[in-house]
């Protein structure tokens, strides 16, 4: 382990490959400088299924412990249920997942009471720095003792079933038609909790990889890679299934496939939820529900929110900046186009198992396939996120920029990274934060255009 730890604390979590970087020693630090950073009497903590997360939660908890915080572990659990948890008890959590990542990495996501985001603007850099605090120059973990009158005391609790109760008042499935729905775990977390949410229910499933298994032995438990929906999409088509779910490792996101085995676009799901809650929302009185949507879903979302009579607000990619945002208007929903659904009625925090329902509900309260219930909500045609790895960012940030900016007709703003626009088609170019990537999207009207777009903007990058 190092001293610096920038490359193990992100912009919105811990996470790093475990005992290389991080290891029960750090946990407990981090257990003891979030307790000093936060406050509060008391956490919520919970885990995935990874081999390392029950010795790594443990640590945490004893580290928050020593502060004086009374613990509340909740075990085995998918994020949301970790959100539902700290919004429910009303107390700070941290989860223990590395999400979609593979086996030999961990990660904690922190929030504070009520599920609000901990990043690196809102808490995580202090912590960071406080642990850093206690590290000698070979890395060695020493936290002082606290003054705290005595250590908190460690207890579990189960939430799965509050959590999954929670979810089913916010979404009635009890009237829908009878449905055919495949679902794919990754041997993640939504092995956990599917079964539960969905027991009832007027839903035929058909499980995959729900063997929790933090090894991932059959795929990846990241469901954005095309290559790990070849299962589901199979299996969609040769049980004859309404639809399929997919979920990644830590199951916060939730990917949608159609009758005929094709992926519904993560943009036209926040379309199809973004209409039910203004609706929802309408009918309780409020005039104009507020919509949050990053720069890089697709316009479809804002034209349908404005159709439908609510206010489209465009935001920065990531979570924190999507929670701050429905915070300020208080926006009943928010989407992503990596497939992060955030909820008014769930602390604003994001949770793929509530976006499904929604799914399920639309689906089952009219007779058509879902294939024919968004297509409404493709009206464009979309690259896809594109990768290209450059040695300077900025430099080719900017020749792009020069190509664009004198066009008639062209606008450009910097929101996120460069995002370049005209009468009908759009591009955005970011730059990561980790890696000498820049990461491209495009949109256009027709494919023809868009591929047109794409491939002139990878050749000024690549060039």
């Amino acid at each position: 382990m190092v001293r610096d730890l920038k490359q193990l604390v992100k912009a919105y979590d811990v996470r790093g490959v475990v005992p290389d970087q991080w290891d029960e020693s750090l946990a407990y630090a981090f257990g003891a400088a979030f307790v000093e950073v936060v406050g509060g009497g008391a956490v919520v903590v919970g885990h995935d299924m990874r081999p390392s997360s029950p010795s790594l939660s443990r640590a945490f908890a004893e580290g928050a412990a020593s502060r004086g915080a009374d613990v509340v572990e909740i075990g085995l659990c998918s994020t949301d249920q970790l959100y539902y948890a700290s919004g429910s008890l009303d107390l700070p959590g941290a989860m223990f997942t590395a999400s979609h990542n593979p086996a030999q990495y961990n990660g904690i996501k922190l929030c504070r009471a009520g599920a609000a985001p901990v990043g690196q603007d809102t808490g995580l850099s202090d912590i960071r720095e406080l642990v850093e605090s206690w590290l000698d120059e070979d890395g060695k973990v020493h936290v002082p003792a606290a003054d705290v009158a005595a250590v908190g005391a460690l207890s579990a609790k189960e939430t799965l079933e509050g959590y999954a109760g929670h979810l089913r008042k916010l979404v009635d499935l009890t009237a829908i038609r009878p449905l055919k729905v495949a679902v794919d775990a990754g041997n993640g977390m939504g092995g956990h909790t599917v079964p539960t949410v969905f027991d009832g229910l007027p839903l035929d499933v058909v499980p995959m990889y729900f063997e929790l298994d933090g090894t991932f032995p059959n795929h990846e438990a990241n469901p954005l890679d095309p290559a790990n929906l070849v299962d589901l999409q199979a299996k969609v088509r040769e049980v004859g299934a309404d639809i399929g779910l997919a979920f990644d490792g830590d199951a916060d996101r939730c990917f949608v496939i159609d009758e005929n085995g094709d992926p519904v676009s993560p943009s036209a799901i926040t379309a199809l939820v973004a209409e039910r809650e203004i609706a929802r929302a309408q009918a309780a009185g409020e005039a104009n529900p507020t919509i949050i949507h990053n720069l890089i879903t697709s316009w479809t979302v804002p034209e349908v929110v404005r159709d439908l009579g609510g206010v489209p607000v465009r935001t920065r990619v990531g979570h924190s900046f999507i929670k701050q945002e429905m915070a300020v208007t208080d926006a009943v929903f928010g989407g992503e186009h990596s497939a992060h659904y955030y909820f008014r009625d769930f602390w604003r925090a994001d949770t793929g198992m509530l976006a499904a329902l929604h799914v399920l509900a639309a689906l089952g309260g009219q007779d058509g396939p879902l294939s024919a219930l968004t297509a409404k909500y493709e009206r464009y045609a979309a690259s896809g996120e594109i990768n290209s790895t450059v040695a300077d960012q900025a430099a080719a940030t900017e020749k792009v920029r020069a190509a664009y900016a004198g066009l008639e007709g062209v606008t450009t703003d910097e929101l996120d990274g460069l995002t370049v626009a005209g009468p009908d088609w759009w591009f955005n170019l970011r730059a990561s934060n980790t890696e000498p990537l820049l990461r491209l999207n495009a949109e256009a009207k027709d494919p023809a255009k868009m591929a047109e777009l794409r491939d002139g903007v990878l050749a000024i990058v690549r060039g």
